[in-house]
C-alpha cells in the first residue's frame, strides 16, 4: 500500500478544505479554462447525453457541460462543494466508493485525479468509471502528459478572471512521485495546497486502464493530456 494516500495532501487559507486538501472556496473562483469543450469533442453530439462528473467539486465545469447539453449528473465527497451545484443531479460520495447502478454515455475523471500517488486509490478511481459507463460510451480522462514533471517548476503559474495560480514548489520524491506546492490568490486571500502526485507514461497509463477493463481509444489534444477511453469489448 502506497503511503502517500491522498490524506497525505494538505491545504490552508479561509473556508473549508477538503480530506484532500482542496479549498472550496478556490474551486469556486477557478474560470472554466476550455476544459468542456476537450469534453465535448469526445462525442458527437452532446446534446442530450448523459454525463457522469466524478469529483465535481462546486461546479466549475458542471455548468458549461450543461449548457452545452449534456445531461450531468455530478459527484463529489464534500457536501461544500456540491451545495455549490444548482443546475445538476447531485450525489455525494467518495468517487471510489460509487455504485449507482446506472450506466452512462459519458464519464469523466479530470483535475488529474489518475495521478494520485495512492495507487489503490487509483484502482478505484478507474473501476468507478469502468462500472458506470455505458457499453457504448466513454470515459474522458485528463492526466499529466509524460513531461509534465519536467515542466512545471517553482514560478509557473497562470492568471486568469482575478484568480493567480503559481506552483511554488516542486520535489521529486522518488519513484516517479513529486510533491507539489501551489498557491492561489484572489482578492486579498490565499490559499496554498501541497500534494503528491505519480507520474504515469504513456505505456504505464494504458496498462493502468487495461487493468480495469478500459482502453485508449484516441487523445484529444496534441499533448496527450487528454484521452478518451472505452470500454474493452
Amino acid at each position: 500500500m502506497s503511503r502517500y494516500t491522498r490524506h497525505a495532501n494538505t491545504g490552508t487559507g479561509p473556508g473549508e478544505i477538503t480530506p484532500d486538501g482542496c479549498a472550496v472556496e478556490v474551486y469556486a473562483r477557478l474560470p472554466d479554462s476550455g476544459e468542456t469543450g476537450i469534453v465535448a469533442s469526445a462525442v458527437a453530439e452532446p446534446r442530450g447525453l448523459t454525463l457522469l462528473e466524478l469529483g465535481a467539486g462546486s461546479g466549475r465545469m458542471t455548468r458549461p457541460l450543461v449548457r452545452r447539453g449534456f445531461r450531468v449528473t455530478a459527484v463529489d465527497e464534500s457536501p461544500g462543494m456540491l451545495e455549490m451545484i444548482e443546475d445538476a443531479r447531485t450525489v455525494r460520495s467518495a468517487i471510489e466508493d460509487l455504485a449507482l447502478g446506472e450506466r452512462f454515455d459519458v464519464v469523466t475523471l479530470t483535475s488529474f485525479l489518475v495521478n494520485t500517488a495512492d495507487d489503490d486509490l487509483r484502482t478505484g478511481l478507474l473501476d468507478a468509471c469502468a462500472r458506470h459507463v455505458a457499453s457504448d460510451g466513454c470515459v474522458v480522462i485528463q492526466r499529466q502528459h509524460d513531461s509534465r514533471h519536467e515542466d512545471v517548476r517553482p514560478g509557473h503559474g497562470w492568471r486568469e478572471e482575478g484568480m493567480t495560480v503559481t506552483t511554488t514548489d516542486v520535489e521529486q520524491v522518488g519513484d516517479g512521485l513529486t510533491r507539489s506546492r501551489v498557491e492561489y490568490t484572489s482578492e486579498g486571500l490565499t490559499w496554498v495546497r501541497t500534494y503528491y502526485s505519480r507520474l504515469l507514461t504513456e505505456p504505464v497509463f494504458a496498462e493502468t486502464l487495461s487493468a480495469a477493463g478500459l482502453r485508449v481509444d484516441r487523445w484529444l489534444t496534441e499533448r496527450h493530456d487528454w484521452v478518451r477511453a472505452v470500454p474493452v469489448s
